[in-house]
């Protein structure tokens, strides 16, 4: 079945946003500028300000979720409604997971390619599914099994290719990684070509945050699914509401972190968790920081946007492989830019997780289904997968960065 206009355009836009989210917040950390009284050049590292800047991008998922529903009531069978009866504070425990997580995730993106850092969210579907065994009570089939163990192994073959990595780049040292200085030739060659690997720990550093960070993000998801969209609460207002709850919360920590010393863990020239003045000052200083935090900001409302429109015009096994595409897009872009170096071991760990996340997403059913011999498997396998699903009433959730 061909896909029409509007479906080819809405499968064009989840990739193109999802791509300039990872992409616009690798690009803010790559820049330098002078900070506050006259402090000297130095990396925008301020992971928790962007991480501001992305919930204010899920809330303006809200005011998408009003247009859509104005837009609605003009049609002869309105399908869509904004007087749900529900209590908002169902949104704040996964609001608070997400805020962690996303922080972590901000951190380890100074850390480590952009790539790597778009592969190794993949193992949330590891934590994601063990959870829903242990608390809610889910069945996974043979093939989630297999796709989890198969995953493991690939995020094992994207750390290792991070390690080599780091290894054989060991001509710059880590402050250099920290901050973004090396020699260039204007702008675009301070901005595009600064080297994203440093001491061989540094870059596996990166992807250990990560991998901790979707552990939060699978409690996250186990959260939504428990208490809040057993209520059939539109994904776009989900999102939005916990966008709301993580904007307020994570800028009111902004003013404690301020004040909490962490030394050489913190690269602002206060050695603070978070200096959100130097930050600003650093804006001031070079306003073309603005454009990579606005693409991470507008991109994450227009992601989520698109992928529960794909899901909802076209299918969630789409979604899935759009998403995936986003990763080789990245990838592809951080290579044409120079962000980074071509490792084979980054190909075979990308494989092998496309691999692992296929099969725990069913993407196996329609091409063994054509295999006489496993017809009757995958019909017995699906029929309690769908007595599971039935069970458990589930709605599909929302999406996040």
């Amino acid at each position: 079945m061909a896909w029409t206009k509007y479906q080819l355009f809405l499968a064009g836009l989840m990739l193109t946003t999802g791509s300039i989210n990872t992409l616009s917040a690798k690009w803010a950390d790559m820049f330098s500028a002078k900070g506050c009284h006259d402090v000297p050049e130095h990396g925008f590292s301020h992971p928790f300000v962007q991480a501001v800047g992305m919930f204010l991008g899920e809330f303006s998922c809200l005011a998408v979720f009003y247009i859509l529903v104005c837009h609605d009531r003009r049609s002869p069978e309105p399908k869509m409604t904004a007087s749900q009866s529900f209590n908002p504070l169902l949104f704040f425990p996964p609001a608070m997971c997400d805020m962690t997580a996303t922080s972590i995730m901000y951190v380890a993106l100074n850390m480590t390619s952009a790539s790597s850092f778009q592969m190794l969210r993949g193992a949330v579907i590891i934590f994601t599914g063990l959870l829903s065994v242990a608390f809610l009570g889910r069945r996974l089939l043979r093939s989630q099994w297999i796709g989890i163990v198969i995953t493991i192994l690939g995020l094992v073959i994207v750390g290792l290719a991070d390690f080599v990595s780091g290894h054989s780049d060991d001509t710059h040292k880590l402050s250099d990684v920290i901050t973004g200085k090396i020699c260039g030739r204007g702008l675009f060659t301070e901005v595009l070509q600064a080297p994203l690997t440093g001491t061989p720990f540094f870059r596996p550093a990166g992807d250990l945050l990560i991998i901790m960070a979707q552990i939060i993000v699978s409690v996250q998801m186990v959260l939504e699914e428990k208490f809040v969209y057993k209520h059939d609460v539109h994904p776009l207002r989900a999102v939005g509401i916990e966008g709301l709850f993580g904007f307020v919360v994570l800028s009111l920590l902004l003013i404690p972190m301020y004040f909490i010393h962490v030394g050489g863990f913190s690269d602002n020239p206060r050695h603070v968790l978070e200096d959100a003045i130097d930050a600003f000052c650093q804006i001031g200083n070079k306003p073309l920081i603005v454009l990579a935090l606005l693409g991470n900001t507008v991109s994450i409302a227009f992601f989520n946007f698109a992928g529960i429109s794909v899901t909802k015009e076209i299918s969630a096994t789409t979604r899935m492989v759009l998403d995936s595409l986003r990763t080789l897009v990245i990838w592809a872009v951080s290579l044409a830019l120079g962000w980074e170096s071509f490792h084979g071991l980054q190909v075979l760990g990308f494989l092998v997780l496309l691999l692992g996340t296929g099969l725990y997403n069913g993407l196996h059913r329609p091409l063994l289904a054509r295999i006489p011999g496993c017809a009757v498997c995958l019909e017995e396998e699906s029929s309690g997968a769908e007595r599971e699903r039935l069970l458990r009433e589930e709605v599909p959730a929302g999406e996040d960065t």
